[in-house]
């Protein structure tokens, strides 16, 4: 029975969390994040506009964001099963995509199934899962999880161009979808449990509940705005100053996954160039997510979370101003560093406040405003770009917001509300 609470004598199950939820991560964000390579080979073979395909797109994230509450709540309830039978989903959705033949097949199937499936796959839920697997480390093995997307754009969708240039967008979408099928489903499967208890460990391998000190403080106190049900958040500041710089975040994120590929092409960038330079950028997002969340660990979470909004916002404007090329791979560098690494320093944050027994609703509604965000970004520039011919206002002003976004993060009483200072002072108290 002993042998069962670990794989190795040394090493906690956590870690195989990690590494499972992380490749997941990989295989399914990094296949669905590539939206933007399909754009102009679809637009171009049935002569659908730049705003209706990439609408498909923006309804994507919209659909994403309505369903993360929802399946949050069943994963609250359910556990780790609502994982691997999304990623089936998923799968099959996908492989369904390369069979295409109306614009409304293609609506329903990538702005609907495909969208929702997705949120019971996303790093919300897994970022949940881990949440109650590490609490010392919590930062970081989200920041870990997050990477894991970062990594799937920078292999997959390179690939993915690689693989429509040398065949055809249908067979890309069929590959993608047996990728998730044959290599992520499997994984969910076998190694996701849903908590510790279940093999009878305690969270970040601790053997057994510490006798006395500050950890046990930490453990047995209750945050002064921790919640036991996610309604409850709204009547607090942290969760509408969250949401709406997560907003923001949405919008300048969904912007860049769906036009940043055409846009380099429009500037007479190959279509591969302009996916290397796509999947440079999420190549960086790994390093960014894991350094932005190390730091959030070590110091106060508002102040990196409120950085990485900023350093955003001075990509879009290198963008801009930089000679097309120049400006591209300059922001790939600012915009990478900074992309992937605002969720899991947001949800860490939002997990010191609110507590875990809600966390998952909690962090799905700020996910819906993410979503909504994108979704808003994404159809604004399909329609400014037929009107225009240009993607600079709706860059323009999707970059914009970042300050004032990073702002109101900077605003945030940290101190005040998050148990990681609550439970300091109560032990310097009882000190």
């Amino acid at each position: 029975m002993t042998e069962t609470k670990k794989i190795g004598p040394q090493v906690y199950y956590g870690w195989y969390i990690v590494a499972t939820v992380t490749f997941i991560a990989f295989i399914a964000v990094g296949t669905s994040t590539n939206f933007g390579i399909f754009v102009i080979p679809i637009s171009e073979e049935f002569g659908w506009s730049r705003a209706a395909i990439t609408g498909v797109g923006g309804a994507g994230f919209l659909v994403s964001g309505l369903a993360q509450p929802f399946l949050g709540h069943l994963f609250d309830r359910v556990g780790r099963k609502v994982i691997p039978v999304s990623l089936m989903v998923v799968g099959l959705s996908t492989i369904a995509l390369s069979f295409t033949q109306h614009y409304l097949f293609l609506a329903f199937m990538f702005g609907f199934v495909l969208a929702m499936a997705r949120s019971g796959a996303s790093i919300s839920n897994t970022g949940a899962l881990l949440s109650r697997w590490f609490h010392r480390r919590r930062a970081t093995v989200l920041g870990i999880n997050a990477a894991g997307s970062s990594l799937g754009g920078m292999v997959l969708v390179p690939f993915g161009m690689y693989l429509l240039v040398a065949t055809n967008w249908r067979v890309t979408w069929a590959v993608m979808g047996v990728l998730v099928l044959v290599l992520a489903v499997p994984m969910a499967f076998f190694f996701l449990r849903n908590d510790p208890a279940e093999l009878g460990l305690r969270p970040d391998g601790d053997p057994e509940p510490p006798e006395s000190g500050p950890t046990t403080v930490v453990e047995r106190r209750r945050g002064n705005y921790e919640v036991d049900r996610w309604t409850q958040s709204f009547r607090t500041p942290p969760m509408w100053q969250l949401s709406a710089a997560y907003t923001v975040c949405g919008i300048t994120t969904g912007i860049i996954s769906i036009h940043l590929v055409p846009y380099a092409i429009g500037e007479g960038i190959s279509p591969f160039t302009a996916a290397t330079i796509f999947g440079v950028m999420m190549g960086l997002n790994a390093l960014g997510s894991i350094g932005a969340s190390m730091l959030s660990d070590r110091f106060r979470r508002k102040d990196v979370l409120a950085a990485v909004y900023f350093l955003r916002g001075i990509g879009y404007i290198l963008l801009l101003v930089l000679p097309p090329t120049m400006g591209l791979w300059v922001f790939a560098v600012f915009a990478g560093f900074s992309w992937i690494a605002s969720p899991p320093v947001n949800n860490s944050l939002t997990a010191d406040i609110y507590g875990l027994r809600a966390l998952v609703a909690i962090t799905g509604v700020s996910f819906l405003c993410h979503q909504i965000g994108g979704f808003v970004s994404i159809l604004v520039a399909g329609i400014l770009f037929d009107l225009t011919g240009s993607y600079t206002v709706p860059f323009a002003l999707a970059g914009s917001l970042l300050f004032p976004a990073a702002l109101v993060i900077f605003t945030i009483k940290e101190e005040k509300y998050s148990i990681r200072y609550q439970a300091g002072a109560a032990a310097a108290a009882a000190g």
